[in-house]
């Protein structure tokens, strides 16, 4: 395999890994637990490094995986306290058990190759060199067994548990209700995130893993609101990513982990510009579209209420209207143009008539104000 296909690969496994836990994250509203998990590993490697007396990926594996359940352990029973709220129980043991990583490793592995900088920013671009062997056998690149393996393990418990990471998710009540158990799924679920984010670190460093397990959940959920096909577009999204990413950092001569979490970002960006639903561009548009609405009820009401005055002629005139409703002359043209269009009113040089149609629909919105007035003062 070459080496170029062999980062690509590895990009994509990660992402794909990450992405499809981020989704349950992002619902819950739990993405800086990742960033917790993701820093608090490395007194579990440490711990792993010290217990095999050297560098071994098996030890390195459980310790790491082992701290980043304690710490999720800890930031729960800070937060059942209820003197402590979720972000600020993150926000003090994170730090602390990456302080202690970082103490551990400066005050009794100065002298040891235990590289920070590969755990924290990743070597994506040596995966190809880092083999695994069986007795004399070459596997291929060690990262995509373990990523490929990950990538299983959580597609399937995903698949399997999808029944109750959705109804724990979205409403913990109606899931003890029915006999689930929320706090076992959520330590199960914070048990894959903790194993994936220290299968990945390898790959793109722990810091970078947020990047990727956040970002395409993020993404997903602006472009749909159903769970299967976020799911599917996270995965995509993150898969994506890993791809432009590493062209991106070829022609550039960049960190391929960086270029990847980068254009996770830009997917992001575009998403938040122009999601059908959820974007702002759409939602700019909404808005422009409301007030066009409202502002064409407005008249109606206005040419109702005065066309039966004797000053109809001064006060339903399109001149008038900018003065009497506050309009600006290219809003009131606006306005007459689409009343126009949609037939509910008549214009006859500068006067402006209601039609059956007009009038009938500003009867309506003055009883419907009336009954929300009645209802107020209720």
């Amino acid at each position: 395999m070459s080496t170029m296909l062999a980062i690509i690969l590895t990009g994509v496994l990660v992402s794909s890994a990450c992405a499809l836990l981020g989704c349950f994250l992002v619902l819950r509203r739990m993405a800086m637990l990742a960033d917790a998990i993701s820093h608090a590993v490395l007194p579990g490697l440490v711990a792993g490094y010290f217990i095999a007396n050297g560098p071994n990926i098996l030890a390195g594996f459980l310790g790491a995986a082992a701290a980043g359940l304690i710490t999720v352990l800890l930031v729960e029973l800070l937060k059942n306290t209820r003197r402590i709220g979720g972000e600020s129980a993150i926000g003090i043991v994170f730090p602390a058990m990456f302080a202690l990583g970082t103490f551990l490793v400066s005050r009794y592995f100065t002298n040891v190759h235990l590289d920070a900088d590969a755990v924290l920013y990743g070597n994506i671009e040596f995966v190809n060199f880092d083999r695994w062997f069986i007795g004399s056998t070459d596997m291929g690149p060690q990262a995509l067994w373990v990523m490929g393996g990950l990538c299983v393990l959580n597609g399937l418990f995903v698949a399997l548990f999808y029944k109750e990471l959705k109804l724990a998710t979205f409403d913990a009540g109606l899931a003890a209700a029915l006999g689930f158990s929320p706090v076992l799924i959520h330590y199960a679920l914070m048990g894959v995130v903790s194993v994936t984010t220290v299968g990945a670190f390898t790959a793109v460093g722990a810091i970078l893993v947020v990047a990727l397990m956040i970002v395409p959940a993020a993404t997903a959920y602006l472009l749909t609101d159903r769970l299967p096909l976020m799911l599917g577009i996270a995965v995509l999204c993150g898969s994506l990513a890993a791809v432009l990413g590493f062209w991106v950092a070829l022609a550039l001569d960049a960190s391929v982990a960086g270029s990847i979490a980068v254009m996770t970002g830009v997917l992001f960006g575009l998403a938040l510009l122009w999601s059908p639903t959820h974007g702002l561009i759409a939602k700019q548009r909404r808005r422009a579209r409301q007030r066009l609405h409202f502002a064409r009820q407005t008249l109606l009401v206005h040419l109702l209420h005065h066309e039966a005055a004797s000053n109809a002629a001064a006060e339903n005139s399109v001149q008038h209207l900018s003065g009497e409703l506050r309009w600006t002359p290219e809003l009131a043209r606006r306005v007459v143009e689409t009343a126009l269009r949609a037939g509910l009113i008549e214009q006859d040089a500068e006067l402006l008539r209601l039609t059956a149609v007009g009038r009938e629909q500003a009867q309506a919105n003055l009883q419907t104000r009336a009954l929300f007035t009645s209802a107020a003062v209720a």
